[in-house]
């Protein structure tokens, strides 16, 4: 299981490009809920599943701006 899954991170499901960006709910042992932007929630058997983490400017894809020091 990747040691970079948790609560509020950004990922993507390596073979459901579809599913769209998705963000971690919740981490309970090699469990893990994730809310796809067009899949809904999903549970992921992280020890099967390798999801990708997505950097926070990818995030822009679901509607959000990463603007740093932006006033």
């Amino acid at each position: 299981m990747s040691e970079f899954l948790a609560p509020g991170i950004f990922v993507r499901h390596p073979s459901q490009p579809d599913w769209g960006l998705g963000q971690v709910q919740s981490v309970d042992g090699n469990r893990v809920t994730v809310n796809f932007e067009n899949a809904g929630k999903r549970l992921i058997i992280a020890d099967r599943i390798a999801l990708v983490e997505v950097s926070a400017s990818d995030g822009e894809a679901s509607g959000e701006e990463a603007n740093g020091d932006e006033e």
